[in-house]
C-alpha cells in the first residue's frame, strides 16, 4: 500500500493548484470562488524514484453559511485519519488568521506528521512574511509558490524524507467503473450504498459534485474502482466555468472507463439529455450498464411496467440494444449488488476471445444461408473471418471480395449474429471488411 499525503487548509490558499504542481495534472478545478474543490481529489506523485498517493480536500470551513461546510470539514478529517502526512497550506499574502489557528489546533492533535506550507511566495521579501506562521507551533513554514512551482521541490524532498521506507504496494491495473448520468439521479447515493460510507458529498443540489472522484472497491470478490462524476449538463444550462469544467471532467471519465453505469430516473424516464450522455459512451466504445434509479419512487411497478420502460430505453438507444437494465434504488439499496455483479459480468465480456475455428464454423453457414445483396450485378462473398487480438473491445474482421459493396445494415446483421452466438452482453463491438 503505498503512502498518502493530505493537503488540508482554509478556502482560497491554493491547495488544488499545488495538488495540480504535485501531480503534473490539472486533475482538481482551480478557482477563485471559495470553496470549489468540496470532495476529496486523489492522484500519484513521483519523485526521486519514490511515488506515493496525495489527496487535495475541500477548504477547512468553520462557522460560515455554506450549506456544504459540514460536509467540507467532515471530507477533510476523513482525509486527515487516512493520511501518512499532512500538508497544512498557509496564504503569505493574507497572512495569518484565526481560521489558520483553529486548522493549527486540531492538526497538533492529530498525532501525525504535519508539514507547514506557506503558499504565494513569489519574491523574496515575502520569505520574510511567512515567519509569522511560527506562532502556529508547527515548525519552520516552507515557502513556494505552486504557481510558478518555486520551492516544490525543496517540498517534496521534505515529503519523501518524512515518509519514510515506501510501503509494500499492491495496487493493480484495476477495471474503472464509471458512475455517469444527468445532475440529480443519483449517482453519488450510488458509489456511498456501494461502499457502505459517505466517501462522496451526497446533497440532492445539481452539480455538487464538482470533480470525478476515484474510489477503490474491494469487498465480496470484487476488486476496481469506482467513478462518480460530476452531473452532465446541457450546453445550454452551464452557466458557470466551474460546472463547465465539471463537465469536460465527466466526459473525461467516460473516456478513461472501461464500464459505464449509467444511471436514469425512475420517476422522470428517459430524456433527452440522457441520449446525450449515452452517445458519448457509445462514441467511445464504452461497455453499458444501464440504471433505472429511484424505483422505490415509481408508482407502478408490476413487470408489465417494468417491461413498458425496458422497451423505451431500447428503442431510444437503437441499434445498440444488446445491454444490461436494472432497476434499483440507491437509497434503500435495492438490487445495488446486482449492478456490481452485472457490471463486472459485463466487464469480462470486453475480455471475451473467440476462436478462429469456431468462429467459422458458425458464421459461414449463416453468412452463407443470408449473403450480402448482389451490387451493380456483381455477387459479394465472404470467405474467411477472425477476431482481431490487442483490441480494447471485441473486433471482428470479415475478408471478402468486394469489401466496398457491404453496407452498414449488413454489418449490423452480421453483429447481431455474433451477439447471438456469444454471450457479449453490455459491450460494443466492432465488425470490419476487407479485402479477401
Amino acid at each position: 500500500m503505498q503512502n498518502l499525503v493530505a493537503i488540508v487548509g482554509r478556502p482560497n490558499v491554493g491547495k488544488s493548484t499545488l495538488f495540480n504542481r504535485l501531480t503534473n495534472t490539472r486533475h482538481a478545478i482551480v478557482s477563485d470562488i471559495a470553496g470549489t474543490t468540496r470532495d476529496r481529489q486523489y492522484g500519484k506523485v513521483e519523485w526521486g524514484g519514490r511515488e506515493f498517493s496525495i489527496v487535495d480536500t475541500g477548504g477547512w470551513v468553520v462557522n460560515s453559511d455554506d450549506i456544504f461546510e459540514e460536509a467540507i470539514r467532515r471530507q477533510v478529517t476523513i482525509a486527515t485519519e487516512e493520511a501518512d502526512l499532512v500538508l497544512f497550506l498557509v496564504d503569505v499574502t493574507t497572512g495569518m488568521t484565526d481560521l489558520d489557528s483553529d486548522v493549527a489546533q486540531i492538526l497538533r492533535q492529530a498525532k501525525l506528521p504535519v508539514i507547514l506550507v506557506a503558499n504565494k511566495v513569489d519574491n523574496n521579501e515575502q520569505q520574510y512574511d511567512a515567519a509569522e506562521f511560527y506562532r502556529l507551533g508547527l515548525g519552520d513554514p516552507f515557502c513556494i509558490s505552486s504557481v510558478t512551482g518555486s520551492g516544490t521541490g525543496d517540498l517534496l524532498d521534505d515529503i519523501v524524507s518524512k515518509l519514510g521506507e515506501q510501503k509494500a504496494d499492491d495496487i493493480e491495473d484495476l477495471p474503472r467503473f464509471a458512475v455517469v448520468g444527468r445532475p440529480n439521479v443519483g449517482k453519488s447515493s450510488l458509489v456511498n450504498a456501494f461502499i457502505g460510507e459517505e466517501r462522496n458529498i451526497v446533497t440532492d443540489i445539481a452539480g455538487t459534485t464538482r470533480d470525478s472522484i476515484y474510489t477503490r472497491y474491494n469487498k465480496f470478490g470484487f476488486d476496481f474502482y469506482l467513478v462518480d462524476t460530476a452531473g452532465i449538463r446541457r450546453k445550454n444550462k452551464v452557466t458557470e466555468d466551474l460546472e463547465f469544467y465539471s463537465v469536460m471532467r465527466s466526459i473525461r471519465a467516460i473516456e478513461n472507463s472501461d464500464v459505464c453505469i449509467l444511471m436514469l430516473d425512475a420517476t422522470r424516464g428517459i430524456e433527452a439529455q440522457d441520449m446525450n450522455i449515452f452517445q458519448v459512451i457509445q462514441r467511445n466504445n464504452k461497455s453499458l450498464v444501464v440504471v433505472v434509479n429511484k424505483w422505490d419512487l415509481a408508482t407502478e411497478k408490476s413487470q408489465k411496467a417494468i417491461d413498458t420502460f425496458e422497451n423505451a430505453i431500447r428503442e431510444r438507444m437503437a441499434p445498440f440494444v444488446d445491454f444490461p437494465i436494472i432497476f434499483a434504488s440507491a437509497l434503500t439499496k435495492q438490487r445495488i449488488f446486482k449492478v456490481l455483479e452485472t457490471a463486472k459480468e459485463v466487464y469480462l465480456n470486453r475480455k471475451a476471445r473467440i476462436g478462429t475455428t469456431r468462429l467459422n464454423e458458425v458464421m459461414l453457414p449463416l453468412i452463407e444461408a443470408y449473403p450480402p445483396p448482389m451490387m451493380k450485378g456483381k455477387f459479394v462473398k465472404i470467405k474467411y473471418c477472425s477476431q482481431l487480438q490487442g483490441t480494447q473491445i471485441p473486433s471482428f474482421v470479415f475478408y471478402a471480395n468486394l469489401p466496398q459493396y457491404i453496407k452498414e445494415p449488413y454489418k449490423r446483421f452480421l453483429e447481431n449474429k455474433i451477439r447471438d452466438n456469444w454471450n457479449l452482453h453490455g459491450c460494443p463491438i466492432n465488425v470490419f471488411i476487407r479485402q479477401k
